[in-house]
């Protein structure tokens, strides 16, 4: 059965095609190219491959077409796909060249900086997103904002507030998400490159320079340290999708209980229909936005469960951060565009 971002109809409700596009196997599979084409042109930059070499790798890198089932049935047996991927590569290429392909990398290496290639345009679509988002709670206040709402604490009536006031309420927390998101960039969006056991011994007196070498070629920053068992980024990063979503719950829990009949504080366009009530027009978006916010935050706890990385690599710790982070990231994406439809589809606010 397929997961609900890619069911054949609940899709419809929790799917974001375009981030699934940018975290597709496609996607992953030509970054992980990029990075064997990169670390290629570094071995030969420090003299470490022979220009023919050099040239006839990066030549059966850019023609390489996987066979996906072999890749599939060699992840079975190996726990990771680089084995099965370098060998059918391997294949493409005559031996007196094989020392120019991945020699002295280690899989993780090739498919963490796969992973920051494929985040790269995530963090942008998500600045674009969250923008989008404060931009129509802005158009809200500056047309419903001094309108009367009843302040409500403990789901009581409390005081007479402002429309205004309960906009910026919904406001604050996605500014915030905007500079961690920022403040994260620099840390997460960096290069991947120990060697079998992190220590860049594999690479002799060059992996320094191979390493800066890399991370000029693919736009990411060189940390001073290889990351393998250090996946705290990667938490703050699941943690920044769990914020994000947290603060879009917020206003779906707020435009829900709004718009309950006898209250009537908020009227939006459109609204879901029942099958058994044809008069209700339920706040499904409203209520989508309150499920992506549980979802994720239920499943931060598991990516602070994949940082217990023993000694100098995990497999089931980081098996299960792929398996993860994926979903966090389409579920926050998906709700990033569900706040921008709801909040752009209200009618009336306040009174």
């Amino acid at each position: 059965m397929p997961d609900v971002f890619s069911h054949p109809w609940l899709g419809g409700l929790f799917g974001d095609a375009e981030l699934e596009s940018l975290l597709s196997a496609e996607t992953v599979l030509n970054n992980m190219l990029a990075v064997e084409a990169a670390y290629t042109r570094a071995l030969g930059n420090v003299g470490q491959a022979e220009p023919q070499a050099v040239d006839a790798v990066l030549a059966s890198l850019a023609a390489f077409s996987p066979d996906l089932p072999k890749l599939a049935k060699g992840t079975l047996n190996d726990g990771v796909v680089l084995p099965s991927l370098v060998k059918e590569i391997r294949k493409t290429i005559s031996e007196e060249h094989h020392s120019a392909l991945h020699k002295g990398m280690t899989s993780q290496d090739v498919i963490d900086t796969a992973l920051v290639l494929t985040l790269k345009p995530i963090f942008a679509l998500m600045r674009s997103r969250l923008d989008e988002a404060v931009h129509a709670i802005d158009q809200l206040i500056t047309e419903y904002g001094e309108n009367a709402l009843m302040g409500r604490t403990r789901m009581q009536a409390a005081l007479t507030i402002s429309v205004k006031d309960r906009m910026n309420s919904w406001k604050r927390p996605l500014l915030q998400n905007q500079s961690r998101l920022e403040q994260l960039k620099p840390s997460i969006l960096c290069i991947q490159l120990g060697g079998a056991v992190g220590d860049r011994k594999a690479f002799g007196l060059d992996g320094d320079e191979i390493a800066a070498y890399m991370a000029d070629k693919l736009s990411l920053s060189n940390p001073t340290n290889c990351w393998h068992t250090d996946r705290s980024t990667i938490a703050e990063f699941a943690s920044w999708l769990s914020l994000t979503t947290g603060a879009l719950g917020k206003i779906g829990q707020d435009v829900t209980l709004m718009s309950q009949q006898g209250i009537s504080e908020i009227q939006l366009a459109g609204g879901g229909g029942s099958s058994a009530m044809p008069h209700k027009q339920n706040p499904v978006q409203a209520e989508l936005l309150e499920t992506l916010a549980r979802f994720n935050a239920t499943q931060l706890s598991g990516i602070h469960q994949a940082l217990v990385h023993e000694q100098e690599r995990s497999g089931a710790a980081w098996m299960l951060e792929w398996m993860i982070l994926p979903q966090m990231i389409v579920a926050t994406g998906k709700a990033l565009s569900v706040v921008q439809t709801t909040l752009t589809g209200v009618d009336s606010l306040g009174h």
